[in-house]
Formats: C-alpha cells, sequence, structure tokens
C-alpha cells in the first residue's frame, strides 16, 4: 500500500523531449494487436451485398444493366412474333397457343438472356434473405422472373420444348420495377432528387405502357387461333379501348383472347385510378407549395425574391404594378417565398397571363435552406422582406422579419436586402441590410410635417408613386387635368456631365443652375452629391459649385435619358438647323408640351439665350410709364457672400427680432437649442432641436391633472399664444419620437412652435379638456388593437367613425387620419348624398381600370393632405431596387435625417401684396435670388359648390348668397389676375354660371309648390339647421359641465365648401392665386455659419444673433 501511495517524479524535461520526437522505447517491445474497423461485416455475403444493393453507384450499373435486359427480351418477343408463321404450326387451337414458330438465334439469344437473368434473381434473392424465405418466392418480381427465364433453361436440356410459347413480353413490368430502382438509385448517387411530382407522372407513363403492351402481344398470340391479329391491330384495338372509344372494327374472336381483355379491363380499372388518385393529391400538393424556380433559369434570367409572412392582395398589386412599372424591370422574374397556402384571390391574379409567366409562387418559409434553395436566393437580383402590418403584436412581427433578414443574409451573403421594418427600436437588428424602411419612423415625420407643411403626407406619396401624369385628364373639371398631370412627377438622377439639362451650369452655383434649368426645360433640381461623398445634400446653397462629376437629382415628368428636345425656329437658325413651318408660331411657355407617350416626352424649348433684360422681371407700368414697380433680382452665377443670406430674406428680419423680443421676452428665454440628451432608440438620427434648459418633472406633463408645480387642468388654463397639436394614439411608443423632432427642429422659430399635446383616448370630455378648441390640428394614428379585424377591411372601421364624429363636432378643425387601408379613404368626411364624392368614385374606377397606381388621388380628403395609409410607401422601398438614393431623399425631405450643408422642407404662403410677382417661375426666380431656396409645388385651396342632391340646392343658395357678400372684395381682387389666362378664369364664371342655375331652379320649384309642400320643405330645412344646433349645443353643454369657457367654440365655422389639392413642380406659367402655400427647400442655416459659433450660447449674445435668425414656416413674400 505504502508503494501504491508513493507519488511516482516526472521524467527529466530532456527525456520528454526525447520521448516526443522518437516514440516512448519502452513500448516497442510490448505485444500489440492491431484491431481494423469495418463499415460492413468483413465477409463475401456482405461485400457481394455492398455491390449489388447498398453501394449506390454499383447498384445503379447493376440496375441499368437488368432494365437492358429486360428491354431487350421484349424486343427479342417483338422480332419472334414478326418472324412467326400460324400456318407453319399443324393442331387444334390449343397447339396454335402453346407452340410457336422459334428460330435457332432467337431461341439462342433468348436462352443467354434467361440464363444470365435466372442467375441474377437467384443471387439478389440470396442477398436480400431476411429469415422469411416464403415471402421472398412469392414476391411479383420473382415470380414473373421465374415464368420468363426457367422455361428456356428447360429447353437447354429437352429440345422438344424450344417451340413453347413463354410470356417474354410480361418483362415489360420487370424493366418498369427496375427503371423505378434505377432512378431512385440514380437520385441517391447525385444526391439530388426530383419531385414527386415527376415520380408519379413518370411512374402513371410507364404503368400504362405496359398494360397497353401486355395486351398487345397477349391478344395478339391468342389470336393466332383465332382471326390472325397482327400485332399492330392488337395495338390498335388496346389504345380504342383503354381510351373507351371502341369504334368496334377490330375484336377478338375467341373466348381466350375475351377472357384476356376483361382481365386487363378490370387491372386497369384497379390500378389506373390508383395511379391517378395519387397524382393528382400530389398535384393539389404542389399547387399549395409551389414548385421550383429552376436552376437553369435562375443563371439565364434575372429574378427578386419577395418574403412575406402572409400574402394579401393588395400588398400583391402594389408590388407588381410598382416593380414593373420601369421599363428595364419588364423581363425580371418574381419569386414569392410565403410560409402560408396561396389565398384564393391570389391565385387568381397569378393566373392572368400578365402575371403567370412572371410571377411564380412557393409555399415556403425563409429560415428553411431547402425552401431557400427552391427560390434560388443565392442567385436573385434583391431579396424584399415586408413585415405583416395587419398583425396586433407588431414586434413580435419585426421579430419574424429579422429572423427571415438573417436567415437570407445567412444563405445568400452577395444578395442585396430591401427590409421593411415596423418598430424603430428593431431597425438596428437588420443595419447590415442594403435599404431598410421602418414605417414609424416615416409615418410620424409625415403626420408631424403635416401640422407646419400642408398636405406633405400627399406630396411625398405622389413622389414615391410611379406614373406618367396621364391621370384625370378626360375629367371636365380643370382642377383634376392640372391636378392629374402634375402628379406624374418624380425624382430621377442622372451625371452633370452626361446631362443636358444641366451640363452647361459646370462651375455655376446650384442656385443658377436649378433657376436656369427649370426656366429653360421645365425640371427643377433639388439636390446634388459629390463625387467623394456619399451624402445627398438637397438644396445646398449658392455656395456650392456644380462640377462635372456631380450627380444631379431633379423632379421631372420623366428621366432625361426619356427626353425629346424640340427646339424653336430661332434656335434652329443659330444652330443651322432647317426651318420647318410646324413651330413658327411663337410659343409663351418655357414647357409647351408635355408628351408622356411610350415613356418618351418631348419638351418644348424657348430661345436658350435670352436677351440679358428678360432676367430682371417686372410688372409693366400703368399707363406705359411712370411710377415704378417692384422687380425681380437676377440670379448670379457665383454667389456673393454677403447677397445671401442663411435664412429668408422675403420678410424683414429686423422686424422678426423684434417682434421675438417684445413678444418673446419671457418665452424665448425658455428655450435652447441642442441636441435631445437621451435617444428614445438605437439608430436615431441625432438632429439640433429647441429644448428647455431643465428636464420638466414627469407629474408636469400630465395636462388634466394638477401637481405640487401646477395647478392647471385644462388647456385653457395654460395660456398657449400658438395653436395646439393634438396626437390621437393608442400608446406613447417609441414612434412618437419622430413626430416631435420636426416640429422642433433648430430652424423652426421658437415664436411659431406649437404645443404638442398627446391624447391616448378621445371621448368627447377629454378632447375639451385637451383644448380641441384652440387646436389648429388633430393627429388621429391607427390603432393597433383593431387591425387583427375578422374582415380585412373592417380594420379602419373604429377610426373612421371616429374621426366622422369629430369631424361633425368640430367642422373647421384640421384632422389628419392614418388609415391601414387606402381603399378606405372615400369614407372620410362621407356624406350620403354627396353627387360631388359619387362622380370622384366613378372617376377612381375610371383611373383603376386604366391601371393607374394612383386611382385613390382624386379623393378630396387624401388631395388635401387630411388622410393617408402608410402602405401607400411601400413602393419606397419597391422603387429603391431601381432609384437606391429615394429612400435617401425621402428622409432629408421628412427631417429624419439630418445631413450637414442638406436643405430642409418647408412652406412660403401667398398673401395680396405678393400677387405682384404673377406666375410660378418668376416666384421661382425671386426666391433663388433673395434667399436661395428652391420651390418644388404648390397647395392650393380652392372654393368650390358641392351639389349634394335637388332638395339640397336652395339651401346651398342662401348659404352661397350669404357668402357672396364676404367674397365679393376679395373676388374684385381676383378678377384682373384671372383675366389673363382662360383656365384660370374658368372657376369664378363657373360658380357664377351654376348660382344663377341653382337660383332659377330654387324659383321654379317654389312656384307650383303646394302649400304641404312649402312645409314639408321648411320643416327639412329646419331638421338639418337644428342638426347643427343640436351639436353645437351638445359641446357647449358638456364644456360648461367641465368649467370651460365657450368662447373659442362659438368662432368655429364650417368651411367645408373648399378643396385642396397638391401641384408638383407646375409649369412656370401657372398662375399664382390668394393664399398658396408654396413648398420650397430652405437651405441649411448652420451650413453658413462661421466656425467659431457655437450652438449652446445665450441668446442675447451677438453670436446666438447671428446663428438664429429664426426661419419661418409661413414667410410673407
Amino acid at each position: 500500500m505504502a508503494e501504491v501511495d508513493t507519488e511516482v517524479p516526472p521524467l527529466p524535461p530532456r527525456y520528454r523531449f526525447r520521448d516526443l520526437l522518437l516514440g516512448d522505447q519502452t513500448f516497442q517491445n510490448d505485444d500489440r494487436v492491431q484491431v481494423e474497423f469495418y463499415v460492413n461485416e468483413n465477409t463475401f455475403k456482405e461485400r457481394l451485398k455492398l455491390f449489388f444493393i447498398k453501394n449506390q453507384r454499383s447498384s445503379l450499373r447493376i440496375r441499368l444493366f437488368n432494365f437492358a435486359l429486360k428491354i431487350l427480351t421484349c424486343v427479342l418477343y417483338i422480332v419472334r412474333v414478326s418472324l412467326d408463321d400460324p400456318k407453319e404450326v399443324n393442331g387444334s387451337v390449343w397447339d396454335l397457343i402453346f407452340w410457336v414458330n422459334r428460330r435457332m438465334p432467337v431461341w439462342a439469344i433468348q436462352v443467354t438472356v434467361a440464363l444470365i437473368s435466372f442467375l441474377e434473381t437467384m443471387l439478389i434473392t440470396y442477398l436480400s434473405y431476411k429469415g422469411n424465405l416464403w415471402e421472398q418466392i412469392f414476391q411479383m418480381s420473382f415470380i414473373l422472373e421465374m415464368i420468363n427465364s426457367v422455361p428456356f433453361i428447360i429447353t437447354i436440356f429437352w429440345d422438344p420444348l424450344r417451340n413453347i410459347f413463354v410470356p417474354v413480353f410480361l418483362n415489360c413490368w420487370l424493366a418498369k420495377g427496375a427503371l423505378e430502382n434505377m432512378i431512385n438509385d440514380f437520385h441517391r448517387a447525385i444526391q439530388r432528387t426530383h419531385s414527386a411530382m415527376f415520380n408519379q407522372v413518370f411512374i402513371l407513363i410507364c404503368t400504362l405502357l405496359c398494360l397497353v403492351f401486355t395486351g398487345a402481344c397477349g391478344i395478339q398470340h391468342l389470336e393466332r387461333a383465332g382471326k390472325g391479329l397482327s400485332l399492330f391491330d392488337s395495338f390498335y384495338f388496346c389504345i380504342v379501348t383503354f381510351s373507351t372509344v371502341g369504334y368496334g372494327d377490330v375484336t377478338p374472336q375467341i373466348w381466350p383472347s375475351q377472357l384476356l381483355v376483361v382481365i386487363l379491363i378490370c387491372v386497369a380499372l384497379v390500378v389506373l385510378p390508383l395511379q391517378f388518385e395519387e397524382l393528382a393529391y400530389l398535384w393539389m400538393e404542389s399547387q399549395k407549395l409551389g414548385g421550383n424556380y429552376s436552376r437553369h433559369r435562375a443563371q439565364t434570367e434575372k429574378h427578386v425574391v419577395l418574403c412575406v409572412s402572409s400574402l394579401k392582395i393588395d400588398l400583391l398589386m402594389d408590388f407588381l404594378n410598382e416593380f414593373y412599372a420601369h421599363p428595364r424591370l419588364q423581363d425580371y422574374y418574381v419569386v414569392i417565398l410565403c410560409p402560408t397556402e396561396i389565398d384564393i384571390q391570389v391565385r387568381r391574379i397569378l393566373q392572368i397571363p400578365l402575371w403567370s409567366q412572371r410571377v411564380i409562387y412557393l409555399q415556403g418559409s425563409a429560415l428553411k435552406d431547402q425552401d431557400l434553395m427552391r427560390a434560388k436566393m443565392d442567385d436573385a437580383e434583391a431579396c424584399f422582406i415586408l413585415s405583416s402590418r395587419n398583425e396586433v403584436d407588431r414586434t413580435a412581427a419585426d421579430h419574424q422579419t429579422i429572423l427571415r433578414a438573417w436567415a437570407a443574409k445567412d444563405f445568400a451573403p452577395n444578395c442585396p436586402l430591401y427590409v421593411q421594418i415596423l418598430k424603430p427600436e428593431n431597425k438596428f437588428h437588420v443595419k447590415f441590410a442594403d435599404h431598410v424602411v421602418c414605417e414609424e419612423e416615416f409615418k410620424y415625420a409625415m403626420l408631424a410635417l403635416n401640422c407646419v407643411c400642408p398636405a406633405t403626407s400627399t406630396l411625398v406619396t405622389l413622389l414615391v408613386h410611379t406614373s406618367r401624369g396621364q391621370e384625370g385628364q378626360l375629367s371636365p373639371e380643370q382642377w383634376q387635368r392640372t391636378y392629374g398631370r402634375c402628379s406624374g412627377n418624380e425624382v430621377y438622377h442622372i451625371r452633370l456631365c452626361d446631362s443636358k439639362f444641366f451640363g452647361e451650369y459646370d462651375g455655376k452655383s446650384f442656385t443658377y443652375a436649378s433657376f436656369h434649368a427649370h426656366k429653360k426645360y421645365g425640371v427643377c433640381l433639388i439636390g446634388v452629391k459629390r463625387e467623394d461623398n456619399k451624402s445627398i445634400l438637397l438644396n445646398p446653397g449658392p455656395r456650392h459649385i456644380m462640377a462635372a462629376p456631380d450627380t444631379c437629382y431633379y423632379i421631372n415628368i420623366t428621366k432625361e435619358e426619356n427626353s425629346a428636345f424640340i427646339f424653336k425656329q430661332e434656335e434652329k437658325h443659330n444652330k443651322g438647323l432647317p426651318v420647318t413651318g410646324l413651330y413658327d408660331a411663337p410659343s409663351r411657355l418655357p414647357v409647351q408640351n408635355i408628351i408622356a407617350s411610350m415613356g418618351t416626352v418631348a419638351i418644348d424649348l424657348q430661345n436658350p439665350d435670352p436677351p440679358v433684360e428678360s432676367s430682371k422681371l417686372s410688372l409693366p407700368s400703368e399707363n406705359g410709364a411712370g411710377s415704378r414697380r417692384p422687380s425681380i433680382g437676377p440670379v448670379l452665377e457665383i454667389a456673393d457672400s454677403s447677397a445671401i443670406l442663411p435664412c429668408d430674406l422675403l420678410s424683414d428680419q429686423s422686424e422678426d427680432e423684434t417682434n421675438q423680443s417684445d413678444e418673446e421676452g419671457s418665452v424665448g428665454s425658455d428655450f435652447v437649442k441642442g441636441y435631445p440628451p437621451n435617444s428614445p432608440y438605437i439608430g436615431s438620427s441625432p438632429t439640433l432641436c429647441h429644448l428647455l434648459p431643465q428636464k420638466a418633472p414627469f407629474c408636469c406633463l400630465r395636462l388634466d391633472k394638477g401637481c405640487a408645480h401646477t395647478s392647471y387642468e385644462d388647456a385653457k388654463a395654460y395660456g398657449f399664444k400658438n395653436k395646439l397639436i393634438i396626437v390621437s394614439a393608442e400608446t406613447a411608443g417609441n414612434g412618437l419620437y419622430n413626430f416631435i423632432v420636426p416640429l422642433r427642429a433648430y430652424y423652426r422659430p421658437r415664436k411659431d412652435l406649437n404645443p404638442i399635446i398627446l391624447l391616448l383616448d378621445y371621448p368627447l370630455d377629454n378632447l375639451l379638456q385637451c383644448g380641441i378648441i384652440y387646436a389648429d390640428n388633430l393627429v388621429v394614428v391607427d390603432k393597433e388593437s383593431t387591425m387583427s379585424a375578422e374582415e380585412d377591411y373592417m380594420a379602419d372601421a373604429k377610426t373612421i367613425v371616429n374621426v366622422q364624429t369629430m369631424f361633425r363636432l368640430f367642422p373647421s378643425l384640421s384632422i389628419i387620419t392614418e388609415l391601414t387601408h387606402p381603399s378606405n379613404m372615400r369614407f372620410m368626411q362621407f356624406r350620403a348624398k354627396d353627387c360631388y364624392s359619387l362622380a370622384l368614385s366613378k372617376l377612381e374606377k375610371i383611373e383603376r381600370d386604366k391601371g393607374s397606381n394612383l386611382a385613390f388621388m382624386f379623393r378630396l380628403p387624401f388631395a388635401a393632405g387630411r388622410v393617408f395609409s402608410i402602405s401607400m410607401l411601400d413602393t419606397l422601398l419597391y422603387q429603391s431596387f431601381v432609384k437606391d438614393y429615394m429612400i435617401a431623399i425621402a428622409r432629408l425631405l421628412l427631417g429624419l435625417d439630418t445631413t450637414p450643408g442638406s436643405g430642409h422642407l418647408c412652406v412660403v404662403k401667398i398673401t395680396e401684396e405678393d400677387l405682384w410677382i404673377r406666375t410660378y417661375g418668376r416666384l421661382f426666380q425671386k426666391l433663388c435670388s433673395s434667399s436661395a431656396e428652391i420651390p418644388i409645388g404648390i397647395y392650393r385651396t380652392e372654393s368650390h359648390m358641392f351639389s349634394t342632391s335637388e332638395s339640397q340646392v336652395s339651401i346651398n343658395v342662401e348659404q352661397g348668397e350669404e357668402q357672396h357678400q364676404r367674397r365679393q372684395s376679395w373676388k374684385d381682387k381676383k378678377d384682373h389676375r384671372n383675366s389673363t389666362t382662360s383656365d384660370q378664369s374658368e372657376h369664378p364664371l363657373l360658380r357664377k354660371k351654376s348660382m344663377q342655375w341653382a337660383r332659377r331652379l330654387s324659383r321654379k320649384s317654389t312656384k307650383p309648390s303646394t302649400r304641404t309642400e312649402r312645409i314639408s320643405q321648411q320643416r327639412i330645412n329646419m331638421y338639418r339647421r337644428s342638426e347643427r344646433q343640436e351639436l353645437s349645443e351638445l359641446v357647449k353643454n358638456r364644456m360648461k359641465h367641465l368649467g370651460l369657457p365657450t368662447v373659442g367654440y362659438d368662432e368655429m365655422n364650417d368651411h367645408q365648401n373648399t378643396l385642396s389639392y397638391v401641384l408638383i413642380n407646375p409649369p412656370p406659367d401657372t398662375l399664382l392665386e390668394l393664399n398658396d402655400i408654396v413648398y420650397i427647400i430652405r437651405s441649411d442655416p448652420l451650413a453658413h455659419m462661421p466656425e467659431d459659433q457655437s450652438v449652446g450660447q445665450p441668446r442675447g449674445t451677438k453670436n446666438q444673433q447671428d446663428l438664429g435668425t429664426e426661419t419661418r414656416d409661413e414667410t410673407h413674400l
């Protein structure tokens, strides 16, 4: 025990190193046993089994050889039949059946083949023996082998039996089995498999061939004793019989052949239905799962993969219409990978010839490599991964999207990914994707800008949709034609050195290039990107000098590559071109004709070198001379730093500063400029904002309850100077950060900052307490809890009804609503007997039948920017496949990203003092020359008489006469502008005629009316008036009950006889109208700051005054 417990000392290091090099010499003399391990037993039987059965390649060769033997026996049988003559056999009927005339060469070959087949069969039976001999013997293949080979072996030893009949044609069934086994071994050998549908079809075809061949050979042999049919006649008879035609011209004559026909028909009635049933089942399953996108097609054709959790018809059509709207994508295939079974409506759509040849539906999961291989993800040009926004748990939907993106990136690292995320806090998980669109980011940013820049959602939606500008061109309404034509404008890009539009402005300032390109070609240059910089700059200002390698981003009806330039007569003289009489008449339009046909636009050009005086626009003086009119300065080629200031120069800044010092003495000092100290989620872009000097206590954020710091319990008590912005949402999520930041951005003037109130529920009492009568905008966000309605389109029901209630209670309130489905826009501000809405509905159906992607654009709430659906922005992700810059430009326009030197979107309003500018082209020059701002569109509001029904005409007439006196002075001021063009003068004339027609109609209807009809008409009028009064009394009573003053509600009027719409990049000769709101891209104020200025200095210092000359959202020109 002591020796065992004694610890053995380790060997010296030198011995251990020697043993490592030479090995341990002490073990060389020991007896060691070498053990060999085999995968199979090392016996002769196991080796034969490995060669004949288990090894795929060797067994494939054996089965191929066996298949060839069986086919050879069938061929030898046909040869024997062709050489056989029944007359050489003498005897009875049974002698003709049991004996044949077999030639010696044929017999020798058949005996050899039979002997080989017999030996092979016995060997395979021995190797596959598993203890049950009778099971091996009574197998159908073994019985057929014995029938077809044993008689030939017996004839070797007994010569009289050499001419006995052997049914060798039954070897076709053995050939069928060998072929099936051979295909299975082939699939195992190459590690690839065909579909089950292919195997079943193959088995069915082989079964039919074997039945026909067996019947033809059997009937031909039995009819040797009867009519003596040839092999071809027997084959013809089998085909006619199995096809259930049955001409009757060829029939068996003796009872054995007739019995064989009965047996064959019974076998066919049992075997074939089973085969067809299996085939039908596999076909139905394959229709559910979809097929495979072939490897050959993936390598020769281009395709993209669309991964979704559930495929709806609206989502599919939006994707297909937008994707195939681009000419260069017409030859692409779309492979849809979806885990759910294909919907019936989707199946019908995919069966349309327009889509059936280009869209392939595969049922499968993006998390399975097999399904990704079926879709050939590694060869795809792009992969679009969309989230299911109809889910109640949007976070769970994002988690599924993230896993799909990870799986696609793991399987195909080089495939570009286009990912849609719902929640902003989940965006950083898919940061590796090439393009990411976060729904809540864009949704809240557009809702915020809608409050300060009207109809921003409509502007962005029209920009990201593909359209040719042909919508509404057949409408009798002028506004619909103008609105539809301008909706065809989109954002395009081109290098400066390759551009006809901008190539001549190399070395000129950006503002100069933008103005002259718009004046000459009608295109609006909005941004640029340096060759050495990846960031896109919107309106970098006049200090940016254009260079040849710059990439220009512009708004136009089509891209420059699809434009044809038509020069005027004087231009042709200058260029030495032949002059034709087609354009002899002078044109007053820089863009005379815009013809969107076959993707090509013909642009009618003026003289590209106008006189110097034409750059200085002014109104003609009265009486030919005398008084001096305001004029517009020229846009300089190279900006003068002293001439362009970093803010709006269309207003008097000194007055702005005095107003700030007087009115904001106490309020202005409550804000400082800085970056938000806390970011709600990873990946949010830092934006310089107006902040409070100190963080407000959480208890002070409750508006309806007082705390230790304040006793206010309603909005009136706070005494807000500006109108409120109320946000009605279900929860206060992280997406609200993108709503607040654009409204508190550093370029917003402090005196125009609107208080923001978050309303998590909107009963009437809560609406009144939060100050809805003092609000300028009410933003209603779609409720997530209602998105999983049983009927898909009912997800917006609660939102629509609640908004309609608020619309009736507070008619002058601007309500901005987000819906799930764009088709539900027709229910916003719904009027049951509105003939004009019915006309718009018919127009929408006509545009949809024409294949328009913007059929809903003429709905008045959408055109006015009162409603939008975030699903409209799905096209932003689709367009990024062709225009990879669209997401970046949209984020800059909405204020989601702030790139140093890039401008921001804001608006200016046209007042009576600004009407001297007259046209949009002159306004473009005025803004470029004075403040370096680029206009991109107009938001126009017009008065309109909505004729609801004949019974309401008299009411509308009375209301119109009351409003006529109030508007008479405004119309007088407007008539002198409308006289300059026929298009603009249509509206007052039409309104005047419609008023006269309404008066005549009301007079005609009152003359023959009886006393009963007059009483009923008065009762209807009283009912309609009392409905408005009843709603007003209801609101006032609730306000009195809550202790709120009713003064503000008395001032709310119903302004429903107006319509508003957006004109994107209108022609330069478009006349400006009173109260037009112009969208402009204002240059970055910080880009013109001296480097020594800091952001956080006090307001009283000079540096802060230079930094913070406040820009205004609505600038008076």
